[in-house]
C-alpha cells in the first residue's frame, strides 16, 4: 500500500463546504476542535443521505480521486451518489489525505440530532458543524477502543478546564 498522503485539512473541509456537503466533523479532529492535544491523521464525518447531499459529497470525492484505503486497487469502486448510498462506512484515501465516512458512528444519535446539537467552529479558516461533546462522548463510550477510552479521560479535562 502506497504511503500515506498528508492529511491536508484545509483543502478537504474547503472543498466539501464549497460543494455545499451537509455534514458534522466527528472523531480525532471533532477532539482537537474542542480542545484536545490529540494527533489524528484522517478527517471522520457523518454527513445527511438525502440524495442532492449524496450527490454533491460523490461528487468531491470523485474530484479527490477517492479509493477504498486497505484495499487493493484492482477492486473496481466509484465514489459516487450510487455507491455512497449503499454504505455506512467508508475508509478513503484521496489526494488530500484520509477520509472516513460514517453514516450512523456507533453510540451517535441519528444525523438531524447530531447536527442540530454540533457546535459550530473554525478549522483551518472555514467554518464546519462539530459534534457536540456530549456526542462525542457516546461515540467514544459506545466504540471502547484504547484510543477512545483516552479521549474519553481527555474529555474530562476540558470540562473541567472549560468550567
Amino acid at each position: 500500500m502506497p504511503d500515506r498522503p498528508a492529511l491536508r485539512l484545509e483543502r478537504l473541509l474547503n472543498r466539501l463546504a464549497q460543494a455545499g456537503v451537509d455534514f458534522v466533523v466527528v472523531g480525532g479532529i471533532a477532539m482537537v476542535a474542542h480542545g484536545s492535544g490529540r494527533s489524528t491523521f484522517d478527517l471522520d464525518i457523518c454527513y445527511a443521505t438525502d440524495p442532492a447531499n449524496l450527490q454533491r459529497l460523490g461528487d468531491v470525492l470523485v474530484e479527490l480521486d477517492a479509493k477504498l484505503r486497505g484495499v487493493p486497487e484492482q477492486v473496481p469502486f466509484v465514489p459516487d451518489a450510487q455507491t455512497l448510498r449503499r454504505t455506512v462506512i467508508l475508509t478513503l484515501r484521496t489526494t488530500d489525505g484520509d477520509i472516513d465516512l460514517l453514516v450512523e458512528p456507533e453510540g451517535s444519535p441519528r444525523y438531524p440530532q447530531l447536527k442540530e446539537r454540533a457546535i459550530r467552529a473554525e478549522l483551518d479558516g472555514i467554518t464546519v458543524r462539530i459534534a457536540s461533546l456530549n456526542d462525542l462522548e457516546s461515540m467514544k463510550r459506545a466504540v471502547g477502543r484504547p484510543k477512545d477510552l483516552t479521549d474519553l479521560q481527555e474529555i474530562e479535562t476540558i470540562r473541567r478546564t472549560a468550567s
